[in-house]
C-alpha cells in the first residue's frame, strides 16, 4: 500500500441503525424472532475501507442508552473511530429485514421517525474541528431524506468540506420509503450533490433527483455518457462518476459497472452471480472499493474492477457490512467465484 492511502483519512456522515432481521427464511408475518445487527450506508463505507487499510472516522447523532453503545462497538470492532459521535435524542433508528430469494423480492420497512438522528439540531456538530487532517468527506441520499433536520446537518457538512478544500464523496442512494417529511428530493439533492468531486449513482436516482431523463432503449453505456455529460452541468466540480449495472439471466444475476474518471470512458468486467446471500449493502461495498482504488492512485480501469468485485462478494455475505479483505478481493479479481475451500 503506497504513502498516500496510510495518510488518506475518510469521514462518512449518517444515521447508524440497528437492523433486525427476521430468521430462516421465514416472512414478517410468520416472525417469532429477529436478529440484531447493525448497519448504515455510510457505515457501511467506512467498515469496508477501514479493512482494506485507510482511516475511517464516522459521525452521526445517537441516543445516549446501552443499544448506541451495541452499534458503536461493531464499528470500534473495525478499527473506525466514533469518538466525534453526539448524543441526545430519544431512540435509533431500525429497519427490519425480511429476505427474499430466487422467486420473490426482499423487504425492508424502516421505522427511524424521531430518531436521534432524524432529530439532530443545527451546528451540534463542529465541523470545523471534525474535519482537521481529513483528507475525504463522504455521504449519501439516504441522510437528507430522513428529516428536514438531518438534510440541514448535511449541508452544514458539505459546506464545511467544501471550505476546507476536502473532496466530497456522494452516492445518491435514493430510498422511496424515506422523504416523508413533506419535501421532495428534486427539492433538496442537486443542492447538496452540487460539491461532489466523486459520485456513485443509478439512472433511476439521477432522473428523481436532476429530471435527467435517459432513452430505456438505448445500451447501457450510451445512457451513462449522456447521465454524465448532463450531471457535469448540475454539478461542476464532478471529476468521477460510477454506477454499477444488475441484469437477470435467468435465475442468474449479471453484475458490471462504469466509470466516468476525468471525461474518460471505462467499463468492468461482468460477473455472473448464481446466489445472492443478501444484497442489502453490495452498493456500499461497491463505493468503498472504488475510494480505495481512487485514494491509491490505482488505474481508472482498476478503480472500476476494484469497486465491481467488492459489490459482489459482498453479497455472499450476511448483514450490511462486507467483511472481507484486500487479499480476497484480489484472489476474487484473479479467479472469480468459486466454491472450493480454502486449506
Amino acid at each position: 500500500m503506497n504513502n498516500e492511502s496510510t495518510q488518506a483519512k475518510v469521514v462518512a456522515f449518517g444515521e447508524l441503525l440497528l437492523r433486525m432481521s427476521v430468521t430462516n427464511g421465514f416472512r414478517f408475518t410468520q416472525a417469532n424472532e429477529m436478529r440484531i445487527q447493525t448497519g448504515g450506508a455510510e457505515a457501511n463505507v467506512c467498515i469496508l475501507l477501514s479493512q482494506l487499510g485507510i482511516q475511517t472516522k464516522y459521525l452521526t447523532r445517537l441516543p445516549n442508552n446501552d443499544l448506541a453503545k451495541l452499534a458503536l462497538n461493531e464499528l470500534s470492532k473495525f478499527k473506525v473511530e466514533t469518538s466525534n459521535c453526539v448524543f441526545g435524542g430519544e431512540r435509533m433508528g431500525l429497519y427490519f429485514v425480511e429476505n427474499g430469494n430466487q422467486i420473490r423480492q426482499s423487504q425492508v420497512i424502516y421505522d427511524r421517525n424521531n430518531s436521534a438522528f432524524a432529530t439532530i439540531p443545527q451546528d451540534q456538530i463542529k465541523w470545523e474541528n471534525v474535519l482537521e487532517d481529513v483528507t475525504h468527506f463522504h455521504w449519501s441520499g439516504i441522510s437528507p431524506g430522513v428529516s428536514e433536520e438531518a438534510s440541514v446537518a448535511c449541508r452544514e457538512a458539505i459546506l464545511s468540506a467544501h471550505r476546507k478544500g476536502i473532496i466530497i464523496s456522494s452516492d445518491f442512494n435514493y430510498r422511496s420509503k424515506l422523504w416523508q417529511y413533506g419535501r421532495k428530493p428534486s427539492e433538496i439533492m442537486p443542492g447538496l450533490l452540487y460539491y461532489s468531486t466523486i459520485t456513485v449513482a443509478d439512472l433511476d436516482a439521477v432522473e428523481i433527483y436532476f429530471g435527467i431523463k435517459t432513452d430505456n432503449k438505448s445500451s447501457d453505456t450510451d445512457r451513462f455518457k449522456k447521465a454524465y455529460d448532463l450531471l457535469k452541468q448540475k454539478m461542476p466540480y464532478l471529476k468521477t462518476l460510477a454506477m454499477s449495472f444488475r441484469k437477470s439471466e435467468g435465475q442468474s444475476h449479471i453484475y458490471s459497472a462504469m466509470l466516468m474518471y476525468e471525461e474518460h470512458l471505462y467499463q468492468s468486467k461482468s460477473h455472473q452471480i448464481h446466489l445472492v446471500t443478501d444484497q442489502i449493502g453490495s452498493g456500499d461495498a461497491f463505493t468503498a472499493g472504488l475510494l480505495y482504488g481512487l485514494i491509491n492512485n490505482k488505474h481508472p480501469q482498476e478503480c472500476i474492477e476494484w469497486a465491481t468485485a467488492c459489490g459482489v462478494l459482498k453479497q455472499s455475505i450476511h448483514g450490511d457490512f462486507a467483511v472481507t479483505s484486500p487479499e480476497e478481493i484480489k484472489h476474487f479479481l484473479e479467479i472469480g467465484t468459486s466454491n472450493r475451500i480454502s486449506r
